[in-house]
C-alpha cells in the first residue's frame, strides 16, 4: 500500500490517462460514414445533445468508479482547440436537467418515506426522467455534433420508452436539424447499451458508438475527431428495433423468469427469426476500408483452420476484425444458422498494405450440450465455416459423436425451448474434408461432485474453534446495516466493499480487501485513518438514510462529519487515493482485442496494489439476454465466447502483479436487475450449458481467476450461493476451479433482502455445504447460524474446515503476511 498525503496529480494517474487514451479509441465503434470525417484541423463546432456537458463515463451503482475527474464531450473537443458555438443551448439544457433531476430526487426521498426503506435501496439504479427541451438548431460553424447519452445502472433495469430504449420527441427532431442544417453532421452516442435510433438513421450519414470509456472518454473523441486516432471496433451485441427485440422469455419479472428462447440469444435469435437489426453483431466501419479474402482451409489435430489475407483498400491506416463462425448442422438438436467460434485483430495495416493471419477452432467447441445424454455432442454431417461472411470450407462429420460426458446439474425447466430455424443451405464448391469422428470421442461419464479437502493442499486448521472457522467464512462484518451491504464493509481501505475476517490475520494469514469493479478500483478519494480503521472524508455514506433518521441523529451524524474533517485537517493526516476509470465492459469488448484488454486488467491491478486492495471485485461477465437489463454496460456481450475471451484477458492482466486476484461475476445468471433478488431462473440445460455457463467455463480455463462471486437469483429452484450442483459438480470438479468462492453482497439478510423485496434468503449453512466459501460482507447471524448446524450435526466440521482452509490458502497464495 502507498500512502498520498497530497492532492497533487500522481505521476501514475497521467501514466494511465496516457495508457487509457491511447487504448480506448479501439473500443469506439463507427456505425455510418460518408468520407467526412475525420477532420484536418480544429473548427468551430456547434455542439448539441445532454451528453456534450453531462458526458457518461460509465454506469451507476458499484461499477461506478470515484475518479479525480474526468473529460466531458465539451472539455475534451475545448482541449484540443475546437470552439464551441453552443454554450447557451448547452447551458440551458443543463439547467433544465438539473431541476428535473432535483424533483426526481424529491420523489425518491418520498417514496422512501412512505415504504420505510433507505433513499440508497429506493434509488440504486434509476436515473431521472429526459426534460423536455426545446431550444433552437442555431449555433455557427459548418460541423455540427450530437452527443446522445443514456445511463444506467445496479439495482433496476432499462425501460423500452422515451428516454431510454427509444428516443425522446425532442431528440428526434434535433438530430435531423441537425442533419439539416450543418454541412458536416455526426450523431455520437456516448451510451452503455443499444438505443434505437432507427426514427433518425436515414437521415444521418455519420453515426460514431462513443460509448462510455471512463476517465478519458472527452479527450478520445477529440483525437477521433481529428484523426489522431481512429475507430476499429465492432458491436459485441446486436442493435435493433425496439419492437424486434425477441420476447420469447420472461424478463423483468417478480419470480419465475422463464429463458423459453434457450440458446437462441442475441444474433442466434435474429439469424433464425429472419430479422434484420439495426446493426448486426460484429458490425463496424472505420475511417479506411478492407478487403479480405480466404487463402487456405485445413483440418489437422481435432482442429480446423483458416488462413486469409487482408487489404487495407482505403486511404487511413486503421485495424480489421476477423471473425470465424461456423454453421453446425441441425439434426437431433436444432442448430444456429451460426456461432461464433474464433476471432482476431489485426496488427495496423497502412493503405495499401496487406497481412495473412490463420484462425483455428477445435472441433470439440462446435458440440451442442444433449441434455437427454448429459453430454456434449458433434452431431454428423457438414460444418461449413466461414471469415466475415466468406465461405471458407467444410468440415464433414461422418458420424455423430460425444465429445465428452458429464453432469446433470442445476435442474430442469418446466418447458420445451424455441426450436429456431432448422432449414439451412449448404455452399457449393467450396473445400470438404472428412472428419474421422472416432478421434474426438470423448472419455466416460465424469462426476466428481465433492473434492476432498486432503486434494487442494489447505492448511492446518486444527487451532481454529467451530466458531473461528464459522467466522473465518463470514468476512468481516462492520456495524452500519445497510451501509456494509452497499460497498462500505472494509475498516482497512476507505470505501473498499469489504474484507475478510480479524481471526485469519491474528492468526498470521492475513487478510484479503475487496474492491469493486468493473470499470476500476471503487474507493473513496479522500479519508484518514484512525486506530479502528480508515474513515471516509468525502462523503459520509449515512446520508442515504437521511430520509429515514430523526433530526436528532442527523444531526450528530453531521457533527461527527465535521470533526472528522476538523481533526484530519489540524493533524495533516488527509489521505488520498484516485483510481482510473477504464472503459466500461461493453466498450472492453467491442475492441475485439486481447492484449488491450490485459492491459486494461493491468492497469487497475497496479492500483490495486497502491490501494491496497487484493481481491477486484471483476470482472463482470453476464450475458446481455436482453438490451433491457440495467447492468449491461458492465458486461461484455451477447456471446459468450466474447464474454470468456474478454473476462480471461482481464483476470490475466489483474493477476500477473503481486498480491492481485480477480473476482468473476455474478454465477450465473445474473440477467437482470429488477427485482434480482426474488428472481428465479428456468431454463434448459442445454441454454445453461451453451449460453450462460460457457463464458465462466472459458474465463477458468483460460485464466485460473482466484475467486468467483455468485448471484443474487435463483437458478431452477436453488439460490446460486447455495447451490452445490453448480459450485462443486459443474465449477470444482468439471472445470477444475481451484480458488474461492463468494456470495454477492447481503445473500444471506433477510431484513436487506425484503427491503428489496425478496421473500426469502440465501442460507450461510447451504453456503458452506454447497462449497461457497465466503459469505460477504458477514454479519454475526451467519456465524451463529453456521455453529448451530454444526453443534446439531446438520453441518459437518471438514465441510467447513474446506471451506474456510481455501479462504487461508487463497491469503497464503497471494503471500499476504
Amino acid at each position: 500500500m502507498v500512502k498520498v498525503s497530497t492532492d497533487a496529480v500522481q505521476p501514475f494517474e497521467q501514466a494511465h490517462y496516457a495508457a487509457l487514451r491511447a487504448l480506448a479509441p479501439e473500443c469506439a465503434v463507427l456505425l455510418k460514414k460518408n468520407g467526412d470525417f475525420p477532420l484536418n484541423a480544429p473548427c468551430a463546432v456547434a455542439l448539441y445533445g445532454a451528453g456534450a456537458r453531462e458526458t457518461i463515463k460509465g454506469g451507476t451503482g458499484s461499477g461506478n468508479v470515484n475518479v479525480r475527474h474526468y473529460t466531458t464531450v465539451e472539455e475534451g473537443l475545448e482541449n484540443a482547440g475546437f470552439t464551441v458555438t453552443t454554450k447557451e443551448w448547452l447551458r440551458g439544457c443543463a439547467a433544465l436537467r438539473a431541476e428535473i433531476a432535483a424533483k426526481f430526487e424529491a420523489e425518491l426521498v418520498a417514496e422512501a418515506k412512505a415504504t420505510g426503506r433507505s433513499y440508497f435501496m429506493v434509488s440504486m439504479g434509476r436515473v431521472p426522467p429526459a426534460p423536455h427541451y426545446a431550444a433552437p438548431i442555431d449555433g455557427a460553424g459548418d460541423v455540427g455534433i450530437y452527443i446522445l447519452s443514456r445511463d444506467s445502472g445496479e439495482g433496476a433495469d432499462r425501460h423500452a420508452a422515451a428516454g431510454d430504449l427509444l428516443l425522446t420527441e425532442d431528440e428526434k427532431r434535433d438530430i435531423l436539424a441537425c442533419a439539416e442544417k450543418y454541412k458536416k453532421f455526426m450523431l455520437v452516442l456516448n451510451v452503455g447499451g443499444p438505443v434505437d435510433i432507427s426514427a433518425v438513421l436515414p437521415h444521418v450519414e455519420n453515426v460514431l458508438l462513443l460509448s462510455q470509456l471512463g476517465s478519458v472518454t472527452g479527450d478520445v473523441f477529440a483525437d477521433l475527431l481529428l484523426g489522431k486516432a481512429y475507430p476499429s471496433g465492432k458491436l459485441a451485441t446486436t442493435w435493433a428495433k425496439a419492437e424486434d427485440y425477441p420476447s420469447l422469455g420472461d424478463f423483468g419479472l417478480h419470480g419465475d423468469a422463464r429463458y423459453r428462447e434457450g440458446v437462441f440469444v442475441g444474433y442466434r435469435y435474429y439469424d433464425a427469426a429472419g430479422v434484420e437489426p439495426i446493426f448486426p453483431f460484429g458490425f463496424g466501419l472505420g475511417y479506411t476500408d478492407f478487403e479480405t479474402s480466404v487463402t487456405g482451409f485445413a483440418v489437422e489435430d481435432k482442429t480446423a483452420a483458416v488462413t486469409v489475407t487482408v487489404r487495407n483498400t482505403g486511404a487511413y491506416a486503421g485495424r480489421e476484425t476477423l471473425q470465424l463462425y461456423y454453421s453446425a448442422p441441425a439434426g437431433k438438436l436444432p442448430k444456429p444458422l451460426r456461432e461464433l467460434g474464433a476471432y482476431q485483430k489485426t496488427a495496423e495495416l497502412l493503405p495499401g498494405e496487406q497481412a495473412s493471419y490463420t484462425l483455428t477452432l477445435p472441433l470439440e467447441d462446435m458440440a451442442s450440450w444433449d441434455g437427454a445424454e448429459d453430454a456434449w455432442l458433434l452431431e454428423a454431417g457438414d460444418y461449413v465455416l466461414s471469415v466475415n461472411g466468406i465461405p471458407a470450407g467444410i468440415a464433414s462429420l461422418t458420424q455423430s459423436v460425444y465429445t465428452s460426458r458429464l453432469s446433470h446439474a442445476c435442474g430442469d425447466a418446466d418447458f420445451a425451448d424455441w426450436q429456431g430455424e432448422k432449414q439451412r443451405s449448404v455452399p457449393e464448391n467450396l473445400p470438404r474434408l472428412a472428419v474421422d469422428a472416432a478421434m474426438l470421442e470423448g472419455a466416460g461419464h465424469f462426476d466428481r461432485a465433492r473434492i476432498a479437502g486432503e486434494k487442494l493442499n489447505l492448511p492446518e486448521l486444527s487451532d481454529f474453534t467451530v466458531r473461528e472457522l464459522a467466522t473465518v467464512c463470514a468476512g468481516k462484518y462492520r456495524a452500519g446495516g445497510e451501509l456494509s451491504v452497499i460497498g462500505n464493509a472494509s475498516a482497512r481501505v476507505s470505501g473498499a466493499a469489504g474484507e475478510t475476517a480479524d481471526i485469519a490475520e491474528e492468526k498470521g494469514f492475513g487478510k484479503l480487501v475487496m474492491a469493486d469493479g468493473p470499470a476500476g478500483v471503487r474507493v473513496n478519494k479522500r479519508y484518514f485513518e484512525v486506530e479502528s480503521g480508515a474513515i471516509n472524508l468525502d462523503l459520509n455514506s449515512s446520508i442515504w438514510f437521511k430520509d429515514l433518521m430523526s433530526p436528532e441523529e442527523w444531526e450528530a451524524l453531521q457533527a461527527q462529519q465535521l470533526e472528522n474533517e476538523r481533526r484530519a485537517q489540524e493533524r495533516g493526516e488527509i489521505l488520498y487515493h484516485y483510481a482510473a476509470a477504464i472503459p466500461i465492459g461493453t466498450a472492453l469488448a467491442q475492441s475485439w482485442n486481447a492484449a488491450l484488454q490485459e492491459e486494461c486488467g493491468d492497469i487497475v491491478a497496479e492500483e490495486m496494489q497502491r490501494f491496497g486492495v487484493n481481491l477486484w471485485l471483476a470482472p463482470a461477465m453476464n450475458i446481455h439476454r436482453s438490451p433491457l437489463c440495467g447492468r449491461n454496460f458492465e458486461y461484455y456481450s451477447e456471446d459468450p465466447l466474447i464474454s470468456g475471451k474478454t473476462a480471461a484477458a482481464i483476470v490475466r492482466g489483474i493477476q500477473k502483479r503481486e498480491k492481485c486476484a480477480a473476482t468473476i461475476k455474478h454465477f450465473a445468471c445474473n440477467n437482470q436487475e429488477t427485482d434480482r433478488f426474488g428472481s428465479n431462473t428456468i431454463l434448459s440445460q442445454r441454454a445453461l450449458r451453451e449460453i450462460y455457463l460457457k463464458g465462466f467455463e472459458i474465463c477458468v480455463k483460460e485464466s485460473a481467476p482466484m475467486s468467483v462471486m455468485t448471484s443474487y437469483n435463483l437458478i431452477n429452484g436453488v439460490h446460486s450461493a447455495n447451490n452445490q450442483a453448480l459450485l462443486e459438480t459443474i465449477l470444482r470438479g468439471e472445470w477444475g476451479f481451484e480458488g474461492v468462492v463468494m456470495t454477492d453482497w447481503g445473500t444471506t439478510g433477510s431484513a436487506f433482502n425484503r427491503s428489496m423485496g425478496m421473500a426469502g434468503c440465501s442460507d450461510p449453512m447451504l453456503c458452506v455445504r454447497a462449497g461457497n466459501d465466503l459469505i460477504m460482507p458477514g454479519q454475526q447471524d451467519d456465524v451463529d447460524r453456521i455453529v448451530e448446524c454444526v453443534e446439531s450435526g446438520e453441518l459437518s466440521i471438514e465441510e467447513l474446515r474446506i471451506c474456510a482452509g481455501r479462504i487461508l490458502a487463497l491469503c497464503k497464495r497471494l503471500r499476504l503476511v
